[in-house]
């Protein structure tokens, strides 16, 4: 696949999770995909879940800075924000915004993805949503 077309596939993966429309992100990712992040690892229906709980309780959104490609490699740099408005996990709604810089590395098959890495400065968006430990 050219890498115009990997770079569509995550352009319609972060459109996708901002809007949570989450039948759509499920079909960009390969039924053998594997997603790895700061709250865990796993197949994209173990982690579905924990989207899902971010996009509801922390309002979250994904703006694309930068997007770069090269064979079947995706990276991805990303101004993460968001506002707690729900409980997450143990932490309440505290109505507190944040903003982050978030990564993202994408290997991709035949325009699917295969395999996702996130990191982000958790410790950073806890701090301003006025989380304790």
């Amino acid at each position: 696949m050219s890498t115009d077309i990997n770079k569509a596939a995550i352009r319609q993966y972060v459109d996708a999770f901002n809007r949570g429309d989450w039948q759509t992100m499920q079909k960009l990712f390969a039924d053998d995909a594997v997603v790895y992040g700061v709250l865990g690892w796993g197949r994209l229906n173990d982690v579905l879940p924990t989207w899902i709980r971010l996009h509801e309780a922390l309002q979250m959104k994904l703006e694309v800075v930068d997007l770069v490609a090269e064979g079947h490699s995706v990276a991805l740099r990303l101004n993460e924000s968001g506002r707690a408005v729900g409980q997450f996990f143990h932490h309440p709604a505290t109505g507190k915004t944040y903003e982050a810089v978030a990564m993202e590395w994408f290997e991709l098959r035949n325009g699917l993805i295969t395999r996702r890495w996130g990191a982000r400065d958790s410790a950073g968006i806890y701090r301003q949503l006025g989380y304790t430990a």
